[in-house]
């Protein structure tokens, strides 16, 4: 990711996944590529934002809660999940944020 998301005016909702990775890439970086592919093409989703060195951070944008369900349960999604449970990650964490400031230059 290049650029920071250009966000609309507040209030949206932001998912912010931080987790710890296992040894080796075991397919990930492309299920990665392949998740943000798929997510920008989902009712709501705004942008993503990713740093990945040591422990990794991911913050996608979403309009409103019921976007964000309905990414949780899609099914293409949930392998990915799944295969994370099992192969990716030795610790995560998801929140869910509701943003109602934001500034910036």
């Amino acid at each position: 990711m290049s650029a920071l998301v250009n966000t609309p005016n507040p209030p949206y909702y932001a998912v912010i996944f931080t987790s710890l990775r296992t040894d080796g890439n075991h397919g990930y970086a492309e299920m990665a590529d392949k998740m943000v592919a798929l997510a920008a093409v989902q009712p709501g989703f705004l942008g993503i934002e990713s740093a990945k060195e040591g422990s990794g951070i991911t913050v996608s944008y979403w309009t409103d809660l019921e976007s964000i369900r309905q990414w949780k349960s899609n099914t293409e999604h949930l392998a990915a999940q799944k295969l994370g449970h099992e192969k990716w990650y030795s610790s995560f964490k998801t929140r869910i944020a509701k943003v109602e400031r934001d500034y910036g230059i």
